[in-house]
């Protein structure tokens, strides 16, 4: 994760080519992307249903237009303008900006959410501007997917990349990363806000749940994802051809054990 100046915050060029690459197509990266477990939204508003609710490089609203259909009014902050786009053409209330440059006006939220956004995010600026934001008794929620398919599927794509695009920093990874590590980047999450001493003690919350995906689907799916959003149409095409084959030699079809992490703490009462 980048760590970036509090008051001007780039982000390396490679990381923001990256972080800049999702907006490609940003009708598929919604269609596609999975959803948030329902057990996470209503831990989070804890029976406030009518809450404010800030939401994060919303991207095309997945998750803001969750919190809606809980009663919640949302307001997204997201950098990229096609994003931003989609997303208010689904009914969300989105202002372009970095959430480091983005200007309150004054305005309060019963919670500020960050949904697989806040590690594009400085992690000091990020922290301080939530607790700003917040009402007494508000919560930060940070959460994301793990996305670590079965080692039949991963394994292929593994190879596939690093035969086609050796030179990206990704090809280096191994096919599947331990639940662990993804833990680890979490509880440092938690730990920022500790620092911060506005917020009560973090908490991490773990989700656990599944998904069928047929060869179209995971196919339309991986796209939207940093590894190939950056790759040329014919690099694309060659890399799904080879996780395709291998579904299918699955029968077509697979299931996807997923686990949604999260670090959160409320605001304490002291302003």
């Amino acid at each position: 994760m980048p760590t970036l100046s509090r008051e001007e915050p780039p982000l390396p060029r490679e990381d923001r080519r990256m972080a800049e690459s999702f907006g490609i197509d940003a009708q598929r990266y919604d269609r596609a992307r999975p959803r948030y477990p329902a057990g996470l939204v209503e831990r989070i508003l804890a029976g406030n249903s009518r809450a404010d609710v800030l939401d994060v490089g919303c991207g095309t609203g997945i998750a803001a237009r969750q919190f809606q259909a809980s009663g919640c009014d949302v307001l997204g902050v997201e950098p990229d303008a096609r994003m931003a786009d989609f997303a208010r053409a689904h009914g969300v209330q989105v202002e372009v900006a970095t959430f480091e440059r983005w200007q309150p006006r004054g305005r309060t939220f019963d919670a500020v959410i960050a949904a697989q956004s806040w590690h594009w995010v400085d992690p000091v600026t990020g922290t301080a501007k939530a607790a700003d934001v917040l009402r007494p008794g508000g919560r930060l929620a940070i959460f994301g997917h793990v996305y670590e398919p079965p080692a039949e599927v991963a394994e292929p794509f593994a190879a596939a990349y690093r035969r086609i695009a050796p030179d990206s920093p990704l090809s280096g990874q191994p096919a599947r990363r331990p639940l662990a590590l993804y833990q680890e980047g979490y509880a440092r999450f938690a730990a920022q806000i500790r620092e911060n001493e506005q917020f009560d003690d973090p908490e991490q919350w773990l989700f656990d749940w599944q998904r069928s995906y047929t060869r179209e689907q995971w196919l339309e799916l991986l796209p939207t994802t940093g590894g190939l959003t950056q790759l040329r149409p014919d690099q694309q095409a060659e890399i799904l051809d080879a996780v395709g084959n291998a579904i299918d030699s699955l029968g077509g079809s697979f299931t996807m054990n997923y686990t949604t992490l999260a670090a959160t703490a409320v605001r304490t009462a002291n302003h």
